[in-house]
């Protein structure tokens, strides 16, 4: 596209959101640069946190990635009714709140879980679901799905002339056609997973903690509510921001195209492979999905109407919290998209570098000395969640803009049209449905954070993940799961209104 396309959208709402950006990521990193006490360098609990942080990310990207290749391999080779109802659960954990996921997982896996009441059974020994172990099965409920689905889409677009071939000349698949594919989808989902699990707060602080179990995070958390030592959280958000920018450097820098070249777009035919053992593979990993989804249904549909009032007073807070955020998001997301250029994708991506422990952390050094962190808990949750989530809404708007401004941006020039004119006579009504959905995205995750707001929280100031945390851990586990439905319900129910309402008015 011509540079000249560009000269017909606003630059400087995307220069002030990529200022506000760096601001949030790059200020707060000097804050708490400016507060880390170096000096007294780190302890052997600083470096036992660091330790378990970078290897239990690993050790969950792992598995990820290797559980998910046969489940993806079942579903191209397979096809059967409801295999599009699967496809979609699998996207459904990206979208479920941490704390919902964590509490299903306890009711299977946990000491008075299914797991260990069939164990009892049989006269085997009970399990725990909390340390190590713990905290890789739950990034591997989450990540897995992830993985399986790129993974999935990498076989999918091999064009079926390769395997049309292979059969013909009754070739071995797996080494010339999907292992070459692997070699180029799984290292970038790999780090992608690794990322993500390096700043994965609420797994590590309800199936974490101990000396031997603690994220970097989770000591980040302990430092500011617990022994209130800024210094030592600020040197731990240091180190923090260190590991996650440099895994999402390796994370962009990794990519290595497919360059075997296309086919005719046929549909892809598999004549490889048995039905039986690609059956089994996909019903155990639907059931590893759906069984912990199910007990929270299970357990919580008798509680939720029972719930005092102060959880669904944190209800509110939270669905407020995530409005605005989405809001703010959403907003964000459009300016940057319409400005584009190096700046843009830059402060864009930059929150993938960032955790909100880490920016959290900033803020809370930033206002400490002003006034009190708790009277700006919702504000600063709301204003984290949208900067968090802009990644992931400016990746659902980014291309649909620039086709927009492939298509009709030098006819807009030629006609002399206004900005005005351009952004809402003919970018906004194109863009419905990729707002609707990066909207409800947004909004999903900040329903089910439990990171800043664990910082900042006061009393009276919980939002609902923060609720079922505390209820998690007075052990009253059916109002949990009550809770837990409920922030189920509103979390998919704000994604579904908000991505059904974008293509509604898009199609209409």
């Amino acid at each position: 596209m011509a540079h000249s396309t560009f000269a017909i959208n606003p630059r400087w709402p995307g220069g002030i959101v990529a200022g506000l950006v760096l601001a949030l990521t790059l200020g707060t990193l000097c804050a708490v640069a400016i507060r880390a006490e170096f000096q007294t360098g780190f302890g052997a609990a600083d470096w036992a946190a660091v330790r378990f942080t970078v290897s239990q990310a690993f050790v969950s990207a792992l598995f990820s990635c290797l559980l998910a290749i046969p489940v993806a391999r079942a579903l191209a080779r397979r096809q059967f009714r409801g295999r599009s109802a699967l496809i979609t659960l699998l996207g459904a954990p990206f979208l479920l709140p941490v704390i919902v996921a964590v509490l299903g997982l306890v009711m299977v896996f946990g000491r008075n879980g299914l797991l260990n009441d069939a164990f009892g059974l049989v006269g085997l020994p009970e399990i725990s679901i909390y340390g190590f172990h713990g905290v890789v099965l739950a990034h591997v409920f989450f990540n897995m799905p992830l993985v399986t689905r790129l993974v999935l889409q990498g076989w999918l677009s091999v064009p079926s002339e390769r395997f049309r071939l292979a059969a013909s000349l009754n070739a071995p698949v797996g080494r010339l056609i999907e292992w070459p594919m692997l070699r180029t989808v799984l290292p970038s989902a790999f780090l992608v997973v690794f990322l993500i699990c390096l700043t994965s707060f609420a797994v590590a602080l309800t199936l974490g903690g101990g000396p031997k179990a603690t994220t970097v995070e989770l000591a980040i958390y302990q430092s500011l509510r617990f022994d209130f030592d800024l210094g030592r959280a600020a040197l731990l958000a240091l180190v923090q921001f260190v590991i996650c920018a440099s895994a999402a450097i390796v994370a962009w820098k990794v990519t290595s195209p497919d360059g075997s070249g296309a086919g005719l777009d046929r549909a892809v035919q598999r004549w490889d492979g048995g039905a039986k053992r690609d059956v089994l593979v996909i019903f155990l990993a639907a059931t590893f999905l759906a069984l912990p989804l199910g007990m929270i249904i299970l357990r919580g549909a008798t509680e939720v109407l029972s719930l005092p009032t102060d959880i669904w007073k944190a209800a509110l807070r939270s669905a407020i919290v995530a409005v605005f955020s989405s809001a703010l998001s959403t907003v964000m997301a459009l300016a940057l998209a319409l400005r584009a250029g190096r700046l843009a994708a830059v402060s864009g991506g930059l929150p993938l570098a960032a955790s909100s422990l880490v920016i959290g952390t900033g803020l809370f050094l930033l206002v400490y000395p002003f006034v009190n962190p708790a009277k700006l808990a919702l504000p600063i949750t709301m204003l984290v969640n949208a900067v968090l989530a802009l990644p992931f809404v400016l990746r659902a708007m980014a291309p649909a803009v620039a086709k927009i401004e492939t298509d009709f941006g030098r006819l807009a020039i030629s006609l002399g049209m206004s900005q005005q004119t351009w952004i809402w006579g003919v970018v906004l009504p194109r863009l419905k449905g990729p707002i609707g959905f990066g909207a409800g995205l947004a909004a999903a995750l900040s329903m089910g954070d439990l990171g800043v707001i664990a910082l900042f929280a006061g009393d009276g100031q919980e939002t609902l993940p923060l609720a079922m945390y505390r209820l998690m851990g007075a052990y009253k586990m059916d109002a949990a799961a009550g809770a837990a439905l409920l922030l189920l319900t509103i979390s998919l129910g704000v994604f579904w209104v908000c991505d059904r309402g974008g293509r509604t008015v898009a199609d209409f």
